[in-house]
């Protein structure tokens, strides 16, 4: 086998090439596009920690390979795959598609090759992932890399032993197995999170650069991030992510952290190749004072080259941000608001305080050298009508007229789309939180998401909007939210023009398919196919503009010297880790064969 695992990660619709999907605005505030290529880090960890137990480990995106070139045949690229497994992330439910079509392709091209699928969402609906032919295992939970390792070693046996592999998901003559899920870490400091050395090491290792990228434009954009905790602390009732949503789906009952030793490491490491931001995954202030202080303490004793970017979950008063100036030279927070309405909010669990509080944490952050404030808001959040949503904006401009209408300061609102997030408590119970599910099994979320247009994608109604509501607010929400833009100067004449004129052709087509989709099956084909080409652009960033979420670097990459340089290193590494263990197994097989003859 030329490697060990091969790492796959899909597009949300396998065939979005062909099929005529109006997108709309599902992933305006994330930097891949509606074919959700970006991969999930924990592909790089654990790619990362099987090649440093001596396993040759390839990731492939192909969602981005499939966006980058229009020509690009995938079943050309997998037929040459010499693997002993492969392994296919589910984290995100909009892959539900392209994951599981992806896995029915590789089964089909490798039949004796077994398919992993692993992630959130794959842990979420393991009982009904292995009932497909074409899906061996489900790796459960949230940190599965030693269970990985542990899973191909067995492979290798040729002989497995399953039964005693935790949070595995397999078939036992032909009937599903369900292994306990009791491997649950509580520090992430054993594993690379992100695998940034992995992927720049495999660029070199395999020779071919386009295979890892995690996203298209990554080469002119190369965002990074560095991963604090897994689980949380807050209890959101639409995150899958949310304290209740871990304990259940993945039985974490406590953060796993990243100590602040390692994440320095990891923002020095970055440094020697990008000087693009580097965003800090969840709100650090989680893990708690202390961590918080020594995390600020060890980056005062470093060169800081990349700015910072810190998401915020709650309220932070102006000691937080003083003791950011001091030791970050440049940095921008993240917060999402969802809405301007505090009842709701409290209701919720995000940014539970007043607006007062919310302005006094936007108005020290801008005292205290803030480089970009991005605020999100929301549609289609438990208790929120239509006036409501819309009411988000009048919210904009009262921050924008209290902080002096700094221009630091940037506006979003997206929807809740395309789907209630599993194990989030709106999804457990719906009726309790004022939701109807149109969407249960892992078969209907595959099935809405090629559906023509987000609004018929979206996997629910609230108790005061339907879809018709949650879609139209979003709109008119957007537009009034440019207008305001527009009038404080926050974008230019150009893009106030060119996201409103999306606006409006984006409910032309929505009008267009809602009465197409009331077509005969064959008749219905055939009008959507003539809207394809004209709704590709309508789908790139349809409520926004294109660079509104972007951050000014000057000089996205170190040198060419110091990239290779890290190439060389690295493999460098590889290979003397590799000598050290062939030459540790030759030592045991030796002392193994004298016992025998003695």
């Amino acid at each position: 086998m030329k490697y060990d695992l091969v790492l796959l990660h899909a597009p949300s619709v396998f065939d979005f090439r062909k099929n005529t999907l109006l997108a709309g605005p599902i992933s305006d505030v994330v930097p891949s596009s509606p074919v959700f290529e970006m991969y999930p880090i924990g592909l790089t960890s654990i790619a990362e920690y099987l090649e440093r137990h001596g396993m040759r480990v390839k990731i492939i995106n192909i969602a981005n390979r499939m966006l980058m070139d229009g020509n690009f045949d995938v079943e050309k690229k997998l037929k040459k795959l010499r693997t002993r497994a492969t392994g296919i992330d589910l984290h995100w439910l909009p892959h539900a598609h392209g994951s599981i079509e992806l896995a029915k392709i590789v089964k089909k091209l490798h039949p004796d090759t077994p398919v992993i699928l692993g992630g959130l969402s794959a842990t979420y609906y393991h009982k009904e992932l292995i009932e497909y032919p074409f899906i061996d295992f489900i790796m459960r939970g949230d940190s599965t890399e030693k269970l990985m390792l542990l899973l191909i070693n067995s492979l290798k046996k040729g002989t497995p032993q399953l039964g005693g592999i935790p949070n595995l998901t397999w078939k036992k003559d032909g009937k599903p197995t369900y292994n306990s899920l009791s491997h649950v870490p509580d520090s992430l400091d054993e594993f690379d999170i992100p695998g940034y050395r992995y992927t720049i090491k495999s660029v070199f290792k395999y020779k071919n650069f386009l295979d890892p990228l995690p996203y298209k434009g990554w080469l002119q954009y190369p965002n990074t991030a560095i991963l604090t905790a897994k689980g949380c602390t807050q209890g959101c009732l639409i995150c899958g992510g949310s304290k209740q949503s871990y304990k259940d789906n993945c039985n974490r009952k406590v953060l796993a952290k990243r100590s602040p030793e390692k994440l320095v490491e990891d923002i020095l490491f970055i440094q020697r190749f990008s000087r693009a931001p580097i965003f800090i995954l969840h709100d650090i202030r989680q893990n708690g004072k202390d961590y918080v202080d020594e995390f600020f303490e060890r980056l005062g004793k470093i060169k800081l080259k990349n700015e910072l970017v810190f998401e915020l979950f709650q309220y932070a008063n102006e000691e937080f941000f003083e003791k950011i100036e001091k030791v970050i030279p440049k940095y921008s927070i993240e917060l999402t608001l969802e809405t301007h309405d505090e009842k709701i909010r409290r209701y919720n669990g995000k940014f539970n305080c007043t607006n007062a509080k919310v302005i006094e944490t936007l108005q020290s952050a801008l005292k205290h050298s803030c480089k970009k404030i991005d605020i999100f808001f929301m549609v289609g959040i438990p208790h929120q009508d239509y006036q409501n949503a819309l009411s988000n904006v009048d919210f904009c401009e009262k921050i924008h007229i209290a902080c002096g209408q700094d221009l630091r300061l940037s506006y979003f609102v997206a929807p809740l789309a395309p789907f209630l997030d599993p194990a989030s408590p709106a999804f457990e119970n719906p009726e309790k939180y004022g939701y109807k599910k149109f969407c249960h099994s892992i078969e209907d979320h595959r099935k809405a998401i090629t559906q023509p247009s987000w609004k018929y994608m979206l996997s629910f109604e609230t108790d005061y909007m339907s879809r018709n509501d949650i879609v139209n607010s979003t709109y008119e929400s957007a537009k009034k939210l440019n207008a305001f833009k527009l009038k404080y100067g926050l974008v230019d004449q150009k893009t106030y023009d060119e996201v409103h004129e999306k606006i409006l052709k984006s409910l032309e087509y929505i009008k267009k398919i809602d009465e197409i989709i009331i077509l005969p099956e064959s008749e219905k084909e055939q009008q959507l196919a003539l809207l394809s080409k004209e709704m590709e652009e309508v789908n790139k960033y349809s409520i926004c503009g294109k660079h509104e979420l972007k951050w000014e670097v000057k000089k996205h990459y170190a040198n060419i010297f110091s990239l290779t340089s890290i190439g060389i290193e690295l493999l460098i590494d590889d290979i003397f880790l590799n000598i050290k263990q062939r030459f540790n197994a030759y030592s045991k097989w030796m002392t193994e064969a004298s016992k025998n003859r003695t």
